[in-house]
């Protein structure tokens, strides 16, 4: 086991555990798949694969722009890991002086989730350094550095219901339980994929394909380069399936964690040793609901049919030794219980494209808007100013046909602690559909589209973009809205 040290570059301390011991798998051989004829199932102008937090965003800003859009999701729901992964604590959307950047697509979401979804501070208390306030939020998900922040937690049922009804209002085309295989690709251009549902194995034909799988699935079959490199000790790069315990009363297990420090590390210390793999709970939206997003598992590959099946072993097992100690040991855990084990496995990285730009570590101190700037992230801690998040880290370097988006765009490993997270996949999510509607219409590859004008219409869905960007894009924007 290893402890994560909280820095300036790094906002959670955690427990990280090592993989088990592993026994190599036999070489069975290998058998010739027959060809066939594939029936194409649907045509679209862009097409969406993977339905998580980026690939709903890029759908529904797709087909606000005018474009014709299908999306692929082979759970039963969207929302990804905010919803079935159970990442319901949403991180950070304002900036360390409280002004909201996460805006667009994911400002939608948080206007018409119910008021009961969610818990966070109110927007008064946005940027607080208040003693007492920050005191009280830093328990709760939302204070860090002694800055009130805006990272509520949410109600997952609700959230992967309100993202189904905006795609659907939005005539998208949505597909359920089907899981895209291979990418279609002729002379260096995706143009499609072929996906297997319960119906067999079918084709979907477009004229952009935004890679929104989360694992750049997509893009590395296509040939596309990529890296993989990480941080063996980062909980950014660790796995582990989530779970929930009902029947607790979080404001006491707060009043004990804040108010007996001594008897919390002891309390933590007693859990190591009785449970091995072990982790403290979060808030969730309810009080008698508590998170838990570990024990985080590192040494794993999300590429590994073995190693995702093993991470999901230890992760149950791990839930039910909790339950057991928790009702013991911790208050307001008495009547604990089993209440839901996260449908997704909670992967944080496992490729990331080489795009034409990327999100880089030395760019953090500058805070320079990029003149290609879709999207704008708040930095790690108030040591660096906003980071820009350019049009180029979501474009291949030389694959045509596709824009990638979520935690799989270009970026550094340690860009991508944060570029991996839900706001920020909401952000390159609603910019990759966007362009990829641009392009569809105009007939062009995505790598050639006019970025001022994807940033007029980025502006004019709600995206937050900088006056340094581009070269008069928020004067377009205003003309074009009558301002």
């Amino acid at each position: 086991m290893k402890t994560v040290v909280r820095t300036d570059e790094r906002i959670l301390s955690s427990d990280i555990f090592d993989r088990d011991s592993r026994v190599k798998r036999p070489d069975h051989g290998t058998w010739a798949e027959p060809g066939k004829d594939i029936p194409v199932y649907h045509r679209c102008g862009v097409l969406v694969v993977g339905g998580g937090p980026s690939g709903t965003a890029a759908a529904a800003a797709a087909a606000r722009a005018g474009a014709d859009v299908a999306l692929l999701e082979r759970y039963n729901h969207l929302g990804g890991l905010s919803t079935g992964g159970l990442v319901i604590w949403i991180d950070r959307m304002t900036d360390w002086e409280g002004q909201l950047v996460i805006r667009g697509f994911a400002e939608e979401l948080f206007d018409r989730l119910p008021a009961d979804a969610i818990a966070g501070p109110a927007r008064e208390d946005w940027g607080s350094q208040d003693a007492a306030k920050a005191a009280h939020w830093s328990q709760r998900t939302a204070a860090y550095h002694g800055v009130v922040t805006w990272s509520p937690t949410i109600d997952p049922e609700r959230l992967k219901l309100l993202s189904q009804e905006i795609v659907l209002e939005r005539k998208v085309k949505l597909i359920y339980h089907s899981w895209a295989a291979i990418p279609i690709v002729q002379d260096g251009v995706v143009k499609g994929v072929v996906f297997e549902s319960k119906e067999g194995r079918m084709a979907i034909m477009a004229d952009v394909v935004v890679d929104a799988t989360g694992d750049g699935d997509l893009f590395a079959r296509a040939g596309a380069a990529f890296v993989n490199d990480i941080e063996e000790a980062d909980v950014h790069h660790c796995m582990n399936t989530s779970w929930l315990f009902g029947g607790v009363d979080m404001n006491r297990w707060i009043e004990f964690k804040a108010g007996q420090p001594e008897a919390f590390s002891a309390f933590m210390a007693r859990g190591r040793e009785v449970c091995g793999l072990f982790e403290r709970p979060f808030v969730s939206w309810r009080n008698d609901v508590a998170l838990f997003m570990g024990p985080r598992q590192s040494g794993y590959s999300a590429l590994d049919v073995d190693d995702l099946t093993a991470v999901e072993v230890r992760s149950h097992r791990a839930m039910a030794a909790h339950l057991d100690y928790f009702k013991a040991h911790a208050p307001g855990f008495e009547e604990a219980y089993l209440m839901l084990s996260a449908p997704q496995i909670g992967v944080r990285h496992a490729r990331r494209l080489s795009g034409v730009g990327a999100v880089l570590r030395s760019q953090w101190p500058d805070g320079v808007a990029l003149a290609d700037e879709v999207g704008v992230t708040p930095a790690v801690s108030p040591k660096f100013p906003n980071i820009s998040i350019p049009y180029g880290a979501l474009v291949p370097q030389q694959l045509d046909g596709l824009l990638a988006c979520g935690r799989h765009i270009s970026c550094d490993r340690n860009s991508h602690g944060f570029m991996r997270e839900i706001p920020q996949c909401w952000i390159t999510g609603q910019a990759a559909g966007v362009a990829a509607a641009l392009a569809s219409r105009g007939c062009i590859e995505p790598r050639f589209i006019d970025v001022g004008a994807l940033q007029s219409a980025l502006l004019a869905q709600g995206v937050y973009l900088r006056a340094g960007a581009g070269q008069g894009a928020q004067a377009r924007a205003a003309a074009e809205a009558g301002i």
